[in-house]
């Protein structure tokens, strides 16, 4: 016989198992589904296992989407204060760290626990390792076809994420469903993700690998068609293979592939003016004097890449010279060849077109009882726990909007 329930949540991460509290709490009955053995490894493995778990920060501008308004509703309904409300109330003892993300001061199961927890307290009946087959629509709800025998229910909400970091289990499952109904989807591709450089251009600095420091990165323009101009200033870290750190994961959800990225790795400092002026009291190498300012290392190896001889003297330098040495370090315009993918990318960007869904319920709006949520959805967060804020809000939207349906 068919298990009946009120609701069918297909994906226990920080979303699905928002939104399967909320709703069960509100007195529907719950079936929560994941085909994973371990629950919720991405919010286990984020923040360096500590979970960035909100952003006091987090606004619609913090999120990218081709529908932007669209997040509006459910962020100011549901809050960043709204979720650390809940985490006060267990007892997690938390910090911000960094323009306002906060982290558990001991580790992401506690947010997990939590999580579960809010679930207990609705009665949510969990099926887990299972996996969906399928899912149907009926004249009356919806038929879920699992290894574990056939589900019915009145609604389904899809929380299965994204294609990022697929060894802990990534999947599309949920593109799929969004198919099926004949919902659009958004490209998809890596956001928050490192980015590449390949051939002769990239060879003078792979020696750099492993210097971090904090840089403006820019990109896209503001009037192209389609192109969002993406500036941050943030920490950057030289890789063997290319660029990483929390400046280049910003950068990369708005890098579009082809076109460059600008670094400005002395943001305080205009150092052409500075280096012409220093010309008559300073007598050092080109190499030393810039080490006061950027890593030894880093120093000599921009002045080689850019035809510079670290061991000619300041004086001996033509102004002209200068301003295209500052002119490399301010305003360094660089082309990625691509990114390291969905391997590790911390997020996806794209997919179910927010234009198919209501901004109120997270309904699909043709197909009455079919929610989207977190990460599925064509919103996408900055670094920095805006991801988790948007799972936790759209969530509660559904959440709700099913137990007041």
């Amino acid at each position: 016989m068919a298990k009946q329930y009120d609701v069918a949540v297909i994906g226990a991460g920080a979303a699905g198992m928002m939104c399967a509290a909320v709703a069960a709490q509100n007195g529907k009955r719950v079936v929560l589904i994941d085909h994973a053995v371990k629950l919720a490894e991405k919010i286990r493995i984020s923040g360096g296992g500590r979970c960035n778990f909100t952003n006091i920060n987090a606004a619609p501008q913090n999120y990218l989407s081709q529908n932007p308004h669209f997040c509006k509703s459910a962020l100011s309904r549901y809050t960043a204060q709204d979720f650390l409300a809940l985490v006060k109330k267990y007892r997690i003892a938390h910090h911000e760290k960094h323009k306002g993300q906060l982290f558990c001061n001991d580790s992401a199961e506690q947010i997990i626990a939590m999580l579960r927890a809010e679930c207990e307290l609705g009665g949510v009946e969990w099926r887990m390792p299972c996996k969906v087959a399928g899912v149907q629509k009926l004249e009356s709800g919806f038929s879920i076809d699992t290894d574990g025998g056939e589900l019915l229910v009145d609604s389904v909400v899809v929380a299965t994420g994204g294609l990022s970091i697929p060894k802990i289990g990534a999947t599309d499952l949920g593109y799929r469903i969004a198919k099926q109904f004949d919902l659009k989807l958004v490209e998809t591709r890596p956001g928050l993700v490192p980015l590449t450089f390949d051939g002769p251009s990239w060879e003078p600095f792979v020696p750099l690998a492993g210097i971090a420091l904090e840089v403006e990165v820019s990109t896209g323009s503001a009037k192209g068609k389609g192109s969002l101009r993406g500036h941050f200033r943030e920490d950057l870290l030289f890789t063997h293979r290319g660029l990483s750190g929390p400046a280049i994961l910003q950068i990369s959800s708005y890098w579009q592939p082809g076109t460059p990225i600008v670094l400005d790795l002395l943001p305080e400092m205009d150092v052409a003016e500075t280096l012409i002026g220093l010309k008559k009291t300073e007598k050092k190498q080109l190499g030393n004097v810039l080490a006061q300012w950027l890593p030894a290392r880093l120093a000599d190896g921009l002045l080689t890449a850019n035809g510079f001889d670290p061991a000619a003297r300041l004086p001996d330098m033509a102004d002209a010279k200068l301003r295209k040495l500052g002119d490399a370090i301010n305003r360094w315009s660089i082309v990625p060849t691509g990114s390291e993918g969905y391997r590790k990318a911390e997020v996806t960007l794209g997919g179910v077109d927010t234009r198919e869904l209501s901004q109120q319920t997270m309904m699909a709006n043709k197909v009455p009882g079919l929610y989207f949520i977190g990460e599925t959805v064509d919103v996408t967060g900055w670094l920095g726990g805006y991801n988790f804020q948007w799972a936790w809000a759209s969530g509660v939207a559904a959440g709700l909007a099913i137990a007041n349906g």
